[in-house]
Formats: structure tokens, C-alpha cells, sequence
């Protein structure tokens, strides 16, 4: 059995694990760094770039799904979950990676995506081939419906995440397989043992015993659906297909499935884990999962922030919301909270590889300066929430979402192409305008175009005769690491003073307590994180957070009061601007840290 470092305990008086106060820093392997000219990011690209990551103060490297695939859903469809996609490299290169950031003291995790597999998939194969293979009950199959006029019917109205039925047919064997996603990813039957078997030993024990340190979990409470396989209610009467979450998330055997995980693979290679937790919007719910006790997860991703602006996740879901800030604050607040005086954990993530970019959707990029001033407030935020921070990557030098005046063609993510082509073919043009609307907010192709290391041709990201899979933005000769590195007022080196602010002061920042104040203000966002225990509360250290979200100058509270200080007592510990300002106001999309402890100078 291997052996990963997981063990190690850090910070809060030598008692917590690891990962609880480390930086995630997420990979997307094909826009990372490409090593070889074919323009697809690759795992040597990867690996020589982990000084950088050293440097920025990453913990440990989550990658996306590297696994030999017919990329339907860009590696989230795995064919064999123990060979290499041939573009990202070997199992060697994968070996390497694990050394190399071991001997940096850092982490690396995989994707780990057990939902479902490809159609390519020796498992499916076998499963499809004969109603008696071994192997058909590993898959879900059911019969088809008949309406009144004789006409073959899915087995349910079930709407899938990529639009269309959630239902295939198959010739072979004249059954529909289930899929909440592509078609070309059908969902496995953790309802099996045999299957959950198989996954535990092949997905898992495989690359635990190579050296991976964890890993994050894909679509984690899918796993158990409810059996009973009956129509969604009537939601959308313009549809005959229903969305139908409630009837494959959370099911009647997901907390079993995933403590047999943590026990059979989890616990005994002291992996960390970190679950994708969809459409769980209560807390209540959501504990049971992260709950130490329970012996289920680490901790999850909760996306009901990082989904503001959001439709619906099914048929309008690229049909943008505005919302407030206040609204952000509150569902911030909710999940910082969510864990007081109980044995769960939380996480902190702003941005991943399905989502626009956060200061595209959360700051200000009207202009240059605006789109870096918020960006290093957005950074403040980040830093100073409770719970295990995650990163994803060119978060660190701000950048943005692809150009308004791109074409859609330049969008290449299944989910994107199956809603903008859904719209197109309604015929309502009305639909068709507020679908681009939101994809050029909200899209996941925002997130995956490749990243920006220089000024040179191709952003560094491959050479300048390579024509990369995606486009590279327009932006890159001046939003780079290389035009950032060493320049005092730029995202990239506030964001490696907050990592080290962050660890130094992790009793209060990663540990500490979170209380927001004025939650109604729609233009400053103010909360205190206060240390939990000590010897008393005259005696806990606390900060207070100050930001302006807004582009106007804003009044600055009284901050020795809500520090609960004397005057003198209330010290600047770090802004967005660099040095204090003297003035009792906040610029417009500046950020400010005071603190009621002593500060190094």
C-alpha cells in the first residue's frame, strides 16, 4: 500500500490536518502549459512550471481529468481510468509530477470521476453487448415507454445537465441507458458492489499506490439515484423534458456509498478528499458529508455562490440573473458559518474550470485599472475566508473571460454548443440573444482558454508556430505572469503577500470565525474573523475586512469599535493599495485588513 504524507499535522496548536489550512491550486492540463509544440497543454508543461507554483505558495496541485479519453466531455468521459491521454503524456510524466512536487513539499491530487465513464469504456462495452453479460447490471438499463400512438418513450421525462433526455437508446440490446450528462457518458450502478468494487481497486488504489496524495471527487452525491425511475413533476410546460435533480442527488444510499469509500480507500491511505456537491443548498445537508464522525469527506465544493447569476441549472440556465452584493455577502456568510460548533469543514474557491472568470463576474473590468484594482480586492476576499483554500489557475494574475466580441464559435465546451444550438433551434430570437448574454458571462470555455504566461506569441502557453486548441486571449501581451513577476502593485505578487499573510495569521484567517457586519451595505462588504478558543474574548486576536465593491469612493466605518479596541489598539495590517491610507474613506475597489494584534514590521 503507498504511503502519501497525509499525516502531517499543522497549525491550530499542532491538532489539524494538513489540507485543512493549504492553498488548492487546479490545473486544467490542456490550457496549462503545452511542452511539445501540438498545442495541448501537457503533464511536462505542467511539471515545469512547479517552481512557479512553489513560489506562489501552493500546497498542493489538483489535476483535472488526465485519463486516456475520447474527450466528448473534455477527459470528464474516461475510457480507462489506468492509461494516460496520450496529448497530457505517460504514466512516467505522471510518476514524475508526483516526485517533483513531493520533493517541493507540495501535494498533487487527481480528478477522480466515478459518476459515470465513456461509451468507450471496456465496462460499458461489455454491459451493452448482451442483456446477460456480467457486467450489464454495472450500468443503469431500462426498457422503453410507449405513448398512446404506439411511439417508443424515454423511460422518464428526465432533462439531462447538457440538454436533451437523459436516456439513450441502444440498438444492441433495444434498452435506453441512463446519462445525466452526454450520451457518451452513461452512469455507472453504484447500486452493484461488484462495480463499486471495481472502482475502489482501478480508479483508486491505482493511483494511491503511485503516490497521489487524494482526490477531488466529481459529481459526489450522484452516485445513489432513487430506484424508482418515475417522471419529474412538470416544471417547464414548454417542455416535454422535466428537470429532475431531486431524483439523483442525494439519494437513499449516497452516505452509505461514500463512507464504504472512505473506509475501503479513503482512511487507509489517509488520501484527502474533496467531493463536488451539487444542488444541496442546506446546510443540514450538506454536514453529513464533511462531518469528521461520519467518516465520509474531507470537505466539499457548495456552489450557491459561485452560481449567482445563474438561471435555472436545466433549460435556462445561460439566461443571466443579476444580483447584489448583499446577495453575495449573505450566501458567503452562510457557508462560512455553516460549520460553527460542529466537526465539519468548509472550502474557499471562487473560480473553477466550469465557471466564468471571478473578476469578470464579480469585479470590474470596465477598464484597465478597475479590472486591477478589483482583482486584488477579490484576492482579500479569498484570503481571508474560514476554511481550505482553492485557487484556480491565471485566478493569481487576474484574468478575464473571453472577449465580448468573439464569435460563438470560439466557444468549443459541449454544454455551451448544446444550449446555444437548443436556442437556435426554438426559432425565438429573444432566447437565442439571452443564451449568448449569458455565455459570454457564465460559460465554462471562459475558464479553459490557455493560460497566460508572457508577451510572447501564444501567451508562452506553446510555441508561436503552434496553433493551440483554443484561442488565446486578446489580453495576454498585457495580463501575464512575466509582465506581473516583481511589480509591487500587481495581482500576481499581492496574491503571493496574501498566502503568506494567510498562513502566518491562520488561527485567524483559515481558523478563525467568520461574523459579517452591515450586510445590507450594496457598496462595502465589511466582516470580522475572529480566533476561536485562547485563553478568552478580550484576549482573541481578530481582523476586520473592509472592502469596497464599488467604483466610488465609500465612507470607512469606525474601526477600532468594530474591532472592539481602543483606538490606538486598531493596527493596519494589509491593503490593496499597499501602505494605509490616513484618509476615512475606501477608493474605489479598495481592500483593507486591520487587526487588534501586533504587526511585524
Amino acid at each position: 500500500m503507498g504511503s502519501p504524507q497525509n499525516t502531517i499535522l499543522v497549525d491550530r496548536h499542532g491538532q489539524e490536518p494538513w489540507w485543512k489550512a493549504a492553498t488548492f491550486y487546479q490545473v486544467y492540463p490542456a490550457s496549462f502549459k503545452d511542452s511539445n509544440g501540438d498545442g495541448w497543454g501537457d503533464l511536462p508543461g505542467l511539471i515545469s512550471k512547479l517552481d512557479y507554483l512553489d513560489d506562489l505558495g501552493v500546497d498542493c496541485v489538483w489535476v483535472c481529468p488526465i485519463f486516456e479519453s475520447p474527450q466528448a466531455d473534455m477527459g470528464y468521459d474516461v475510457s480507462d481510468y489506468r492509461k494516460i491521454h496520450a496529448p497530457y503524456g505517460t504514466l512516467a510524466d505522471v510518476d514524475t509530477l508526483v516526485r517533483e512536487c513531493h520533493a517541493r513539499q507540495m501535494k498533487v491530487i487527481l480528478d477522480l470521476v466515478v459518476n459515470h465513464t465513456s461509451i468507450e469504456h471496456q465496462w460499458f462495452k461489455e454491459s451493452r453487448s448482451s442483456k446477460d453479460n456480467p457486467k450489464r447490471s454495472w450500468y443503469i438499463w431500462k426498457p422503453p415507454r410507449f405513448d398512446e400512438h404506439g411511439n417508443r418513450q424515454p423511460p422518464t421525462n428526465w432533462r439531462g445537465y447538457f440538454a436533451g433526455s437523459t436516456w439513450a437508446w441502444d440498438e444492441t440490446t433495444s434498452e435506453y441507458y441512463l446519462h445525466l450528462y452526454a450520451p457518451e457518458q452513461p452512469d455507472l450502478n453504484w447500486d452493484n458492489p461488484e462495480c463499486r468494487a471495481a472502482i475502489y481497486q482501478e480508479t483508486m488504489r491505482f493511483w494511491l499506490d503511485r503516490g497521489v496524495d487524494g482526490f477531488r471527487i466529481d459529481t459526489v452525491n450522484k452516485f445513489s439515484k432513487h430506484a424508482d425511475y418515475t417522471d419529474a413533476p412538470i416544471s417547464d410546460p414548454n417542455s416535454s423534458l422535466q428537470p429532475a435533480p431531486e431524483m439523483w442527488c442525494n439519494g437513499p444510499r449516497i452516505h452509505e456509498f461514500i463512507h464504504e469509500m472512505n473506509r475501503e480507500v479513503l482512511a487507509p491511505y489517509s488520501a484527502v478528499s474533496v467531493g463536488e456537491l451539487s444542488n444541496t443548498p442546506d446546510p443540514q445537508s450538506v454536514l453529513p458529508y464533511v462531518s469528521a464522525k461520519r467518516q465520509e469527506l474531507d470537505m466539499v465544493f457548495e456552489f450557491s455562490a459561485i452560481r449567482l447569476g445563474n438561471g435555472n441549472l436545466f433549460g435556462g440556465k445561460y439566461s443571466y440573473q443579476p444580483f447584489t452584493l448583499p446577495t453575495l455577502k449573505a450566501m458567503t456568510s452562510k457557508w462560512q458559518r455553516f460549520i460553527d460548533g460542529t466537526d465539519g469543514w468548509t472550502t474557499v474557491f471562487c473560480e473553477n474550470h466550469d465557471n466564468g472568470r471571478a473578476v469578470s463576474r464579480f469585479g470590474d473590468t470596465s477598464t484597465h485599472e478597475f479590472w486591477r484594482r478589483s482583482a486584488k480586492t477579490l484576492a482579500l476576499w479569498q484570503t481571508t475566508m474560514t476554511g481550505s483554500l482553492f485557487l484556480y489557475q491565471g485566478q493569481e494574475i487576474g484574468m478575464t473571460n473571453m472577449p465580448a466580441a468573439w464569435g460563438i464559435e470560439e466557444y468549443k465546451d459541449i454544454e455551451a454548443v448544446n444550449f446555444y444550438n437548443e436556442a437556435v433551434a426554438s426559432g425565438d430570437q429573444a432566447r437565442i440573444d439571452k443564451t449568448k448574454h449569458g455565455l459570454s458571462i457564465l460559460a465554462r470555455d471562459h475558464s479553459r482558454i490557455p493560460f497566460q504566461w508572457s508577451e510572447e506569441p501564444n501567451a508562452g502557453f506553446c510555441s508561436g508556430e503552434a496553433s493551440p486548441w483554443m484561442r488565446v486571449h486578446d489580453d495576454c501581451g498585457t495580463i501575464n505572469v512575466e509582465a506581473q513577476t516583481g511589480d509591487p502593485e500587481s495581482i500576481l505578487e499581492f496574491y503571493r503577500g496574501m498566502l503568506k499573510l494567510r498562513k502566518k495569521h491562520r488561527n485567524v484567517f483559515v481558523f478563525g470565525r467568520h461574523v459579517l457586519l452591515e450586510p445590507e451595505d450594496e457598496h462595502v462588504w465589511i466582516y470580522l474573523k475572529e480566533e476561536q478558543g485562547g485563553d478568552g474574548a478580550s484576549t482573541r486576536k481578530r481582523a476586520l475586512v473592509v472592502m469596497n465593491f464599488s467604483r466610488e469612493e465609500r465612507p470607512l466605518l469606525d474601526v477600532a469599535a468594530a474591532l472592539g479596541c481602543e483606538g490606538e489598539a486598531a493596527r493596519f495590517l494589509v491593503g490593496t493599495d499597499g501602505v494605509e491610507s490616513k484618509i476615512s474613506s475606501l477608493k474605489g475597489w479598495e481592500g483593507r485588513i486591520y487587526c487588534n494584534f501586533e504587526v511585524a514590521v
